[in-house]
């Protein structure tokens, strides 16, 4: 009976052994919502998705108050490519607005649509790149894979050459293909001489030569006045003008489009999560705030993917959404103040040196002053304080004068007396107080005296 009773406890055991083994091998941890956290290939394709986004690789699903802009440029290209209908416009708008993000989006949608995709050649010029004529031809005809056909062939002219390039591209067929020309930083180009790159494409799109689109893409809204008059003359005068956000609203409605997941992503009911867990965070109190104060800096695109890069980047297994204290460390990685930053390791001295210019611009009431004030200031500082401060020498102080100089803290404005030694040339401080009370909150091991100076009045 004894050897019974601890065979039947025995086999009890075991079996609730096993259960309880069995059960914390199926169980998965659950994040805080409750919903199981993905695993580490669901992780890797969310930050996939959201940094080609961020990093203008992939175009957003949805490009926010430009669906007026979207539909007229869509319309433009599509009767060049299907029609052969010649045209030239122009996109207009501050940088980040989305004007490159437009063409995209229009370029992606066509190369789905049927009959379009084989009869559209596209060039990509750059006005930062392609500086004259000459290397533009260059990169036209590498683009439009025409290298062997142009060969050793001299031109007369550019006029000439382009004319080239357009023939040899209807040779071998009935009909012409149609040319895509996109113009980066477009303003640029009218810097080339005589605008002939300009003359050239604006006279093919107004004649019946071969069927091209110009599409010249600038942040200025005097473009048009930079044009020579007979370029001008060519020109469609069409505009298309795209403006950044107006309200905060639509603010939040493009950093809802940027961290949306697709309805198609391979785990659905991840997405179902990351998206309700997107609404929540758009409003969180905390997380509009650092949003608000992101809108107020700059209405850029561009800008809030610069914020939403250290959270989407810090997603992972373990913290598989974004939280609002990510958004409030990555704004405070953003605003850290450069100068501020280097004023935490210059020496003490120089540190001095810096607070003896600030004192003297209060006093003086003005902002620039020379060497031998600095040191003056210095000196009364260093006697009053005794053997509490450390005293250099005249040369070693002017070489870390020099060294802050050299560090851009300090600018020299007498352009006019570079043979006035360089103890009394005239320089100005390039630091604010604020930015100097920061370093000094921050200034490892800095002396109580130098703090209680830099914030008292003038010694």
């Amino acid at each position: 009976e004894s050897s019974w009773k601890h065979g039947g406890l025995f086999e009890f055991l075991r079996c609730l052994t096993n259960k309880v083994g069995n059960g914390m091998k199926k169980s998965k941890p659950q994040s805080k919502r409750g919903v199981r956290n993905p695993d580490p290939q669901i992780i890797c394709e969310v930050q996939s998705v959201l940094r080609g986004r961020i990093f203008h690789a992939d175009v957003p699903p949805q490009l926010h108050g430009l669906e007026e802009q979207k539909r007229e440029l869509l319309d433009l290209v599509q009767r060049c490519a299907q029609y052969g209908e010649s045209n030239s416009v122009l996109l207009i708008g501050p940088r980040g607005s989305g004007k490159s993000l437009l063409v995209k989006r229009i370029l992606e949608e066509l190369s789905k649509t049927k009959g379009v995709k084989q009869n559209l050649l596209e060039v990509h010029l750059n006005g930062l790149v392609q500086t004259d004529d000459r290397s533009a031809l260059l990169e036209i005809t590498r683009q439009l894979q025409l290298e062997n056909t142009v060969g050793d062939k001299v031109f007369g002219s550019f006029a000439e050459n382009f004319a080239f390039l357009l023939d040899s591209l209807k040779s071998g067929g009935e009909e012409s293909q149609s040319i895509l020309f996109i113009l980066d930083e477009f303003d640029l180009f009218t810097n080339h001489k005589n605008q002939s790159l300009l003359y050239n494409l604006f006279d093919v799109s107004q004649s019946a030569q071969t069927p091209i689109c110009v599409i010249g893409l600038t942040c200025r809204l005097d473009v048009v006045e930079l044009l020579e008059k007979r370029v001008k003359s060519r020109f469609s005068h069409r505009q298309i003008h795209l403006f950044m956000s107006e309200t905060f609203e639509d603010y939040l409605q493009v950093t809802r489009t940027v961290l949306a997941l697709p309805s198609n992503f391979k785990d659905r009911q991840f997405v179902q999560a990351w998206n309700s867990h997107i609404e929540e965070l758009l409003d969180n109190e905390e997380a509009k705030a650092v949003l608000m104060r992101q809108f107020s800096i700059a209405k850029d695109v561009r800008n809030l993917h610069r914020l939403l890069t250290v959270p989407v980047c810090s997603i992972s297994e373990d913290h598989p959404f974004i939280e609002p204290k990510d958004l409030m460390d990555a704004q405070t990685k953003l605003g850290i103040d450069c100068k501020a930053t280097m004023l935490c390791g210059i020496s003490v001295l120089e540190l001095c040196l810096i607070i003896a210019m600030k004192h003297l611009i209060t006093l003086s009431e003005g902002d620039s002053f020379n060497f031998e004030m600095v040191y003056k200031e210095y000196q009364k500082f260093a006697q009053k304080k005794g053997f509490a401060i450390q005293s250099f020498e005249k040369p070693v102080v002017l070489k870390a004068f020099e060294h802050l100089t050299a560090l851009e803290f300090v600018k020299s404005i007498d352009s006019i007396a570079k043979n006035t030694p360089k103890e009394y040339r005239l320089v100005t401080l390039l630091v604010d107080p604020t930015q100097i009370n920061d370093a000094l909150q921050r200034y490892p091991d800095c002396p109580t005296e130098v703090k209680q100076w830099a914030t008292s009045a003038i010694v």
